[in-house]
């Protein structure tokens, strides 16, 4: 697609949302059984899923630390995910967003408490639109509290960036390709930045405005991930629930049968007796 010649028009950007709007978010916990923890994540057209392994042993053993957990994160784009089709495989930008993605959830993860051990992240996005990264780490620390990690807090992800001279909230591909700044950034809910990159030029008040701008987004994308981890363990409990009281009704259902069958004994003259 050719470069638009307005991005913002009468104060609505091209796919209808406000300059301070995120892209709708849509959250799956627990998608994989053979995963510790897992989760499916779609960021407006971005689909990325995350699954998480350990603590496990760490092999080969010579990459073992001996007080803490080694936390390692692969961040890979399907050859699908873009429009035109990519070379499979690791490649710099893969690196790049593996390494900045684990520097960004490390410091939440109680790494001490799993000394030998490894703790694996992967990333697959399936789909590629914009701010793949910040979809990352927001399925990473889903997944991450899945796998029942303990953590200090989860990591939320966004983008600010600018077009048409105007700061604007999580950028879509074209603000993306031809914007005139892009600033992924993730914080914790204390508002601790664990990551903040930048491509393009800020003045000073912009970039006290885009960070302001991004820790409401983050803010706005930790409830979504906290709703969905809580609405992952209310339908456990209720299945739980659900088995519990099958398990009840059944052995219920037993002992009433067993009360009401007939005892019979032998009575002195060698006949039956019906009690």
């Amino acid at each position: 697609m050719d470069k638009p010649e307005k991005f913002i028009i009468d104060g609505i950007r091209l796919d209808g949302r406000k300059p301070d709007e995120l892209r709708p978010m849509k959250i799956e916990v627990g998608v994989l059984n053979r995963a510790d923890g897992s989760c499916y994540l779609e960021f407006g057209k971005n689909k990325v899923l995350a699954a998480v392994y350990g603590p496990r042993e760490v092999h080969p053993r010579h990459n073992q630390k001996p007080t803490t957990a080694v936390v390692r994160f692969r961040y890979n784009m399907a050859s699908f995910s873009v429009e035109e089709r990519k070379r499979p495989g690791p490649d710099r930008r893969s690196i790049e967003v593996s390494k900045v993605s684990r520097e960004a959830v490390e410091p939440m993860i109680f790494t001490e408490y799993f000394p030998k051990s490894a703790i694996d992240i992967f990333v697959e996005v399936l789909q590629a639109d914009a701010g793949t990264r910040t979809a990352g780490i927001n399925a990473a620390s889903i997944a991450l509290a899945d796998a029942s990690i303990p953590m200090r807090g989860l990591v939320s992800s966004c983008a600010v960036g600018k077009v048409d001279g105007e700061l604007v909230l999580d950028l879509m591909k074209d603000e993306d390709n031809y914007g005139e700044a892009d600033m992924p950034v993730a914080m914790t809910p204390d508002g601790e930045i664990t990551l903040l990159q930048m491509d393009g030029n800020l003045t000073r008040e912009e970039l006290k405005k885009a960070l302001e701008m991004a820790t409401e987004g983050c803010k706005q994308i930790y409830k979504l991930q906290r709703e969905a981890l809580i609405g992952r363990y209310k339908k456990e409990l209720e299945e739980h629930k659900e088995d519990v009281e099958l398990v009840e009704t059944i052995t219920e259902s037993e002992e009433t049968s067993i009360e009401s069958t007939t005892t019979v004994n032998i009575d002195e003259s060698g006949g039956l007796d019906d009690e």
